[in-house]
């Protein structure tokens, strides 16, 4: 399963435009998507909602994952620049 390891540098953290900008992503893809946060709580990247509820900001590490498809490394390339746009 790949994986990328991202720490969060997105201005003002999670809030409602970058969250809704990853379930975009996540949902254009036919894999399902995970994020991880530190607590180790895991939701599927497709729910603004369940993004929201893990409650990561600015300088939070988080691990994104997807089945393994020939699409995995740009799906997950998309996803950390948006949680790390300098990254």
């Amino acid at each position: 399963m790949p994986t990328r390891r991202v720490t969060i540098s997105v201005a003002d953290g999670l809030h409602a435009r970058p969250v809704a900008e990853l379930a975009r992503i996540a949902l254009s893809h036919t894999e399902a998507v995970t994020m991880e946060a530190a607590s180790g709580a895991v939701v599927d990247m497709s729910s603004v909602l369940a993004v929201m509820d893990l409650a990561v900001g600015l300088g939070d590490e988080v691990v994104l994952a997807t089945a393994d498809h020939p699409e995995a490394g740009a799906l997950l390339d998309a996803l950390a620049a948006v949680l790390d746009p300098q990254g």
